[in-house]
């Protein structure tokens, strides 16, 4: 049975900031991976409070070995 890790919003930033990193990735980098704005990457790392959700989830399924499930955002290993 896996492990699933229950996180709330403003955790999600602070894990796509760190897995982003930890895969060697610059905001610029990102940004191109998730066609998006550098601007948009560095308010989904930043800002937590901001509603940029669905980004953050696609980072940490891009830069991770985890997925998001929802709406209580678990994180397990895919």
């Amino acid at each position: 049975m896996t492990k699933k890790v229950s996180m709330e919003e403003g955790d999600l930033a602070v894990h796509a900031k760190m897995f982003r990193r930890q895969a060697g990735k610059t905001r610029a980098q990102a940004a191109r991976d998730m066609k998006v704005s550098q601007t948009s990457i560095f308010n989904a790392e930043e800002s937590p409070d901001w509603p940029l959700i669905k980004l953050r989830c696609r980072m940490i399924e891009a830069y991770s070995q985890f997925k998001i499930t929802g709406p209580k955002y678990f994180l397990e290993k895919k």
